[in-house]
């Protein structure tokens, strides 16, 4: 009887989830917002740029790299960020790196400046040393990537290495959508 009472509280669990996921769905009134992106905070030095501000940045569409020099993943996935800042920066798209250090030596901002040189890396580069936009942004991995959409929101995440086409088809359809009035 237990085993039995137990199985039906699983039951009316789930279904409740599923009636609350349905209600709360795309184009419901209670659709979940996407939360606006937070402003770099405490960064160290700035590579490649002056201080960028995400508000002045709205009408364009923003990817948020974090990264580290000595991440194998990161320099993986380093390649595919490169092209899109070169394919599509004079489309409206701004990367920015935020290079976030796993290890005391990757605080060095020589170190940080050797990186980007040797890796080619054309874009802003934000050092975070302190992990203040790291917190920001919740983030808990590296590599992450954020795409803000032209009203300063975060619209998509990928963590780690991959989904590669995904991530660019995110781009181009972020980039073709109208810049938002006053911008």
């Amino acid at each position: 009887m237990r085993v039995r009472f137990n199985q039906v509280l699983i039951a009316a669990a789930a279904a409740a989830a599923v009636v609350s996921f349905a209600a709360s769905g795309p184009g419901s009134a209670s659709a979940p917002q996407s939360p606006a992106a937070p402003e770099f905070r405490n960064i160290d030095n700035w590579i490649n740029s002056p201080p960028l501000k995400l508000e002045a940045l709205r009408g364009k569409v923003v990817l948020v790299d974090f990264w580290t020099y000595t991440c194998i993943n990161c320099l993986n996935h380093l390649p595919y960020v490169n092209e899109w800042n070169e394919k599509y920066k004079d489309q409206g798209l701004v990367v920015v790196g935020v290079h976030t250090p796993e290890f005391a030596y990757e605080k060095s901002t020589s170190n940080v400046q050797e990186a980007v040189k040797r890796l080619q890396i054309k874009h802003a580069v934000a050092q975070d040393n302190s992990y203040a936009t790291w917190k920001s942004f919740d983030n808990q991995y590296w590599p992450a990537v954020y795409l803000i959409d032209k009203n300063g929101k975060i619209v998509y995440s990928h963590f780690g290495e991959g989904s590669y086409a995904a991530t660019e088809k995110k781009i181009q359809a972020l980039l073709a959508e109208p810049a938002p009035s006053g911008s």
